[in-house]
């Protein structure tokens, strides 16, 4: 039995959903990003009680077809933007489709429904969130982090950059950077 659940961003929430069902006798058998698969299947009393514990961590347990849906499409895109070291070949919306076996149109307006928000903006505010992650490690040159997060060219990622943060990746790092030393 598979259960969908919203705002699983890392390791951590892995772990405690792991804890959480195994509490009310669930076992996992494989945990992903917004995806749990339990062996055998669960009562409404189990369920219930799986989406109240995880609650309290901030995590959604979804039942809605269509913000399962939204969920993958989320995970599909935070794995493609944090674990692909490897150029596309294909663009994103392509990517999507191929991913989620739908038209990417279909997609796009669930997403649109469900979050407010389009596709394309959620890509590029999370891409903007790793080139953050990525400065502040300070262990690439903006070249390759625009390569990494599969931009065109570094003067993509700077006026992208740019457009959503206010200031340029430059300038961000120094600011960073000096935070840290006075800290």
């Amino acid at each position: 039995m598979n259960f969908f659940i919203k705002n699983m961003v890392g390791p951590r929430c892995k772990m405690i959903v792991e804890q959480e069902f195994e509490k009310i006798g669930l076992k996992c058998i494989n945990i992903e990003l917004g995806r749990v698969t339990i062996t055998g299947d669960a009562s409404a009393a189990q369920i219930m009680e799986a989406g109240l514990a995880l609650s309290n961590y901030g995590l959604v347990l979804l039942d809605n077809k269509k913000n399962i849906l939204v969920e993958s499409i989320k995970r599909v895109i935070v794995d493609m933007i944090t674990y692909s070291d490897s150029p596309l070949k294909t663009n994103f919306s392509d990517y999507l489709s191929t991913e989620l076996n739908f038209d990417y149109t279909y997609l796009a307006n669930i997403f649109s429904d469900v979050q407010g928000t389009t596709i394309e903006q959620f890509i590029i505010l999370n891409k903007i969130q790793a080139v953050k992650q990525l400065i502040w490690q300070d262990e690439l040159t903006l070249t390759e982090i625009s390569w990494k997060l599969h931009y065109s060219s570094v003067a993509h990622l700077s006026a992208q950059f740019k457009k959503v943060t206010g200031v340029t990746p430059s300038h961000f790092k120094q600011v960073s950077f000096n935070d840290q030393k006075s800290a």
